[in-house]
């Protein structure tokens, strides 16, 4: 084909050659300027970058071979909108108002990178890593938690020896989802971070106490803290006699006794892991063991436990945390659970998870069941296993110590930083939440005020009265009609729960009056038709009858402490 010149006053248009039938392009018009009598119609733009207009005056029927799609999300992702978007948010104002409370900041990172960062992190569960394409000669992968991430980060800003540190944001894992058990494939974290040298177990028992906060004010029901030590894990292994080079692996099968029975863990471990079936047995009489005090008092008082170094260290640990703990009213949330592992190979020292009643799957809680509903396919890893009677929503929120991950990044001795955190599930907590909550009463947005009128509509005044409470910082809206009805207004503001109207009249703001109403309040209520506001006061009595404006829980209750007095200091 040849080029094509198209010749208009003042312009020259060029346009290459072009394949035939490579661009399916609608019809467009080229009409010259006014310098002609009248438009002159040259052809459709596929007439010229086809090298003519033969095909004039033809429809164009568009193409038979038009590609469809199934239009959907990805597995293990969803679109989040309404109702559930308001809880969800509660949920993060709800966590962040803690983080901030113990003088947490914030930062971001990539939400990939360089797959050398992330490889060799997290034991067997690195499979689960999503590994991009190259892009230019770096290999990269979307980040896995925000853990390792923030050790980078250190480890790149030596001047930061210390901080407390808060990061929400989306992590990926091509896990097997679950979706209404809060088992995703993209999912949002909320991590919070103590890095710097301190003395033993005072940062860990912060993390634990800001635990408590944050799950206390969600009001999820009965929760545990199961917490354990990887030097008492290492320690036991070793003094059963688990070689070496398979505590990792042995470490990682022991992790899923809460998901599996000890006949199968032990199958585990002696058939597919290769350890001593005699060896299997001793750790088995250990890792069934769970308690508090008493418990570590019990091992104390093992003399083939005390002549290990490293469950010396974290006996010693546990004990000091314990004390902490009691101070900040944690114990009796505490399981120290002995079967507890946390299969990522970064932690140190504590190592802790917390569950709740709906984290066990259905079919392992003793109830009688006629048949445990399984997944559509237990051999499709990427199937949705939410009807999965074998699966729970597992952990809502689980971390520990990891004093040499940032090491691993860093170039000195004084980029050693230890850390201890702790990662917080928000879809696995909202799965939770949003089946003890009546949807019905989940508001979707937080306006306060509804300004309506009656008869000829008010716009301009309505518009005029919006604008006063907004300056006031008061949440308001109007009808966006010039002339709404009624009753229209007012069941806009029931649909969105709206508690206050804000009605107009004519003869009202020929005094400068309007009223103000409750709404939903009981007949014979003393102020069931509302009581009449002169306009220049309206802000504030709205401000007084609406309270102070502060951010609202899940529960649209926000928990407050009352200041502490130390020594007579606030």
């Amino acid at each position: 084909m040849k080029s094509i010149t198209v010749i208009l006053p003042q312009l020259r248009l060029y346009t290459p050659a072009i394949p035939r039938n490579k661009t399916r392009l609608s019809s467009i018009r080229v009409l010259l300027d006014s310098t002609f009598s009248r438009p002159i119609y040259i052809g459709t733009f596929r007439d010229i970058v086809q090298g003519g207009n033969d095909t004039m005056g033809k429809k164009d029927k568009g193409s038979k071979d038009q590609p469809k799609f199934n239009l959907k999300v990805p597995k293990g992702t969803r679109d989040w909108d309404g109702k559930d978007m308001v809880i969800r948010d509660k949920i993060f104002q709800n966590i962040v108002t803690v983080f901030k409370r113990h003088g947490a900041q914030t930062i971001d990172t990539p939400v990939f990178e360089l797959r050398e960062i992330l490889s060799g992190k997290y034991g067997e569960d690195s499979k689960l890593i999503y590994d991009l394409a190259d892009q230019g000669g770096e290999f990269c992968s979307l980040r896995y938690d925000l853990t390792v991430p923030f050790a980078r980060w250190l480890a790149m800003n030596p001047n930061i020896q210390s901080i407390k540190r808060y990061h929400i944001s989306k992590v990926y894992r091509r896990d097997q989802p679950a979706m209404t058990k809060g088992r995703m494939r993209e999912f949002y974290q909320c991590d919070f971070d103590i890095a710097g040298a301190y003395d033993p177990m005072i940062a860990d028992a912060e993390i634990l106490r800001i635990t408590t906060e944050i799950l206390d004010s969600l009001d999820l029901g009965t929760y545990t803290i199961k917490i354990n030590h990887r030097k008492i894990l290492d320690g036991l292994f070793e003094v059963c006699g688990v070689p070496a080079d398979k505590i990792r692996t042995i470490s990682s099968a022991v992790d899923k006794l809460d998901k599996l029975s000890w006949e199968d863990v032990r199958k585990e471990m002696t058939e597919e892991k290769g350890l001593d079936p005699n060896v299997a047995d001793k750790i088995g009489g250990y890792v069934i063991k769970k308690g508090r005090e008493e418990l570590l008092s019990e091992l104390l008082k093992d003399e083939d436990l005390n002549s290990n170094e490293s469950l010396k260290k974290g006996f010693s640990d546990m004990g000091l945390l314990f004390e902490y703990l009691t101070i900040f009213n944690v114990m009796p949330r505490i399981s120290f659970d002995l079967s507890l592992a946390r299969g990522l190979d970064y932690y140190t020292g504590i190592i802790y998870e917390v569950v709740t009643e709906a984290s066990a799957a259905p079919a392992s809680k003793g109830k009688e069941t006629k048949k445990p509903k399984l997944a559509v396919d237990s051999n499709d890893p990427d199937a949705d296993r939410s009807n999965d009677d074998t699966i729970g929503i597992g952990s809502i929120a689980a971390g520990g110590r990891y004093d040499e991950l940032v090491g691993m990044f860093s170039q000195s001795a004084k980029g050693a930083i230890p850390c201890v955190g702790i990662s917080f599930g928000v879809d696995r907590i909202f799965s939770i939440k949003k089946a003890k909550m009546d949807e019905q009463s989940v508001r979707l947005n937080e306006v306060d005020v509804f300004i309506m009128a009656f008869g000829s509509g008010l716009l301009k005044e309505r518009m005029q009265v919006a604008r006063s409470l907004w300056d006031a910082g008061i949440k308001a809206e109007f009808s966006y009609k010039v002339k709404p009805k009624l009753p229209a207004q007012f069941k806009a503001a029931e649909i969105n729960g709206i508690p206050f109207a804000v009605i107009l009249g004519q003869d009202e703001l020929a005094r400068g009056e309007v009223k103000l109403k409750e709404l939903g309040l009981p007949e014979g209520h003393p102020e069931k038709e509302g009581v009449t506001v002169s306009l220049d006061n309206l802000a504030e009595e709205v401000k007084k009858r609406i309270g102070p404006q502060t951010v609202s829980t899940v529960d649209d209750l926000l928990t407050t402490t009352d200041e502490l007095v130390l020594d007579g200091t606030k």
